[in-house]
């Protein structure tokens, strides 16, 4: 059983892995194939619902990932990471959850004050 859960672990990881990996190189459609159709996505200012309305936003902003460290459990991936959103970067934090060898939901928490700053000087 425990050797089942290590393999879980190891194939959730590199899923989460991968899509991070197609997003940094704006490889959209390589990382929209990592993606489950109806998955969801909470941020700290926003959601979205569905793969589709999630990478047509990603498409337009391009942020890029560099991945302080990775944890995973199950089918559970949690990424520490700096998110260079072009004029701010930013250290965040996703909880990925797969299902099979898709991403079906996850949720990014950061401190919004520079991107709220940000956009209050433009």
């Amino acid at each position: 059983m425990k050797k089942d859960t290590v393999e879980l672990t190891r194939n959730a990881k590199e899923v989460v892995l991968a899509f991070i990996d197609a997003m940094n190189k704006e490889d959209f459609a390589t990382a929209r194939k990592y993606l489950t159709t109806d998955m969801t996505f909470k941020g700290v200012l926003g959601s979205r619902d569905g793969a589709e309305a999630y990478m047509n936003d990603m498409e337009k902003m391009k942020f890029k990932y560099d991945l302080k460290k990775t944890i995973a459990e199950g089918d559970d991936v949690c990424l520490f990471y700096d998110i260079d959103m072009g004029s701010v970067t930013i250290f965040g934090c996703g909880w990925y959850q797969v299902k099979g060898d898709k991403i079906s939901s996850f949720r990014v928490i950061f401190d919004p004050r520079p991107v709220l700053d940000q956009s209050n000087t433009n």
